[in-house]
């Protein structure tokens, strides 16, 4: 025999846990210091500029001799 359920009940542990799910989503995409933040806003200005610097060809848009 099939067990009985109170929608009610179900109904709020169900939106619980997509909110907690969320919630964790969130914690992983926003949830960074602000350390963190600037580490990676560094790595990346030290990756484009090394990048730019070992570029092949024009390297100014005006520039008409390369």
């Amino acid at each position: 025999m099939a067990d009985i359920v109170n929608l009610r009940q179900f109904k709020k542990r169900k939106a619980r846990a997509e909110h907690d799910a969320a919630a964790e989503q969130n914690r992983l995409l926003h949830g960074r210091t602000k350390a963190d933040k600037q580490r990676d806003r560094h790595e990346a200005d030290n990756a484009t500029r090394f990048i730019d610097a070992h570029r092949r060809g024009k390297s100014d848009p005006g520039d008409t001799n390369a």
